[in-house]
């Protein structure tokens, strides 16, 4: 049931794109100072989702439909400056990224927790 709805399709989908971002986070976290790794991010929730008023088809499973987006869910280049031994994850960006993903996961999560008390309340049954 909660599946249909879109609010819950969106919530569900910004939870994951934020658990995505929050591994690739770590990886880069992890190999700050590995000799020539390039610092990585997730392309915005935005552009996965899109805007509403023009939804475009989406793959739910492998050969189901070929289509431009199935490149946007992995991560892409990411980072500045680049350190003596071709290494660019700057800490500072890492940790500031790592909270914006948690706070979009909160997000996700109170906007999922709110229409699921909704809607109980409005089937008569107390949470």
């Amino acid at each position: 049931m909660f599946e249909k709805l879109g609010l819950t399709r969106m919530a569900q989908a910004l939870a994951a794109h934020s658990g995505e971002r929050v591994a690739v986070v770590a990886r880069n976290i992890a190999n700050a100072d590995t000799p020539g790794f390039r610092a990585m991010d997730m392309p915005d929730f935005r552009t996965l989702y899109g805007d509403p008023a023009s939804f475009t088809p989406r793959r739910t499973r492998a050969g189901h439909i070929m289509n431009e987006e199935s490149h946007l869910h992995q991560p892409v280049p990411s980072g500045s400056g680049m350190a003596p031994n071709g290494n660019n994850v700057s800490l500072d960006q890492q940790m500031m990224k790592a909270v914006a993903a948690r706070q979009s996961h909160e997000m996700a999560l109170a906007v999922y927790r709110n229409t699921s008390e909704i809607l109980r309340t409005s089937l008569g049954r107390k949470s």
